[in-house]
């Protein structure tokens, strides 16, 4: 895939969801798998319930980071459940209070918002509490924890992928989406 690829989304619909955009023109560099992520999750997920109490109505520690031995980029990804993602003075100004930007709005995407902190670097993806994406992620991140073969296999298709120039970060996330919908629904190819 190229950033010409017609199914990539274009600098202006990124930059809807996530503002300033700045292209990546780069492969992506995975790392092998740290001991250290999820005593990062619990640092960060603290932080968050510090800041939102009761708002906090679950954190979950999801993507490659939060999966024993598979590669990832060193970005802690979290899932945050509040009682409505799409109202967000009911956590925003909490999260951006202990450092967090938000960076992206996905208003036809399960009310999505992502937000980003540099150090340590982490992005806490909000959405309400019952979305059946949170549970979508969280079962994703179970059945490679839990499956070696869909987990090498989910591996050799994200090197195959970063290897690639990608103009946005975001380009590479969303040519994962194929084998992650096959993993899922269980088919082997």
């Amino acid at each position: 895939m190229s950033h010409d690829d017609p199914a990539l989304r274009s600098d202006e619909e990124l930059a809807q969801l996530v503002g300033d955009v700045h292209p990546h023109d780069a492969p992506i560099a995975l790392h092998h798998y740290d001991a250290a992520w999820p005593a990062r999750f619990d640092r960060e997920a603290e932080r968050i319930r510090g800041a939102l109490g009761d708002a906090a109505i679950a954190i979950e520690h999801v993507g490659s980071t939060s999966v024993p031995s598979l590669a990832a980029k060193p970005i802690v990804d979290i899932v945050l459940a509040v009682a409505d993602s799409a109202y967000e003075p009911g956590y925003k100004p909490a999260l951006e209070g202990v450092g967090y930007i938000l960076r992206i709005r996905e208003a036809d995407e399960h009310e999505h918002r992502m937000f980003e902190r540099h150090d340590p670097a982490t992005h806490v993806h909000v959405f309400t509490v019952g979305d059946p994406e949170i549970q979508r992620m969280v079962a994703f991140r179970d059945r490679l924890r839990s499956s070696r073969d869909d987990r090498e296999r989910y591996e050799a298709t994200k090197r195959q992928l970063a290897a690639r120039r990608w103009r946005h970060v975001q380009h590479y996330a969303d040519a994962k989406s194929d084998v992650i919908a096959r993993i899922l629904s269980g088919r082997s190819t």
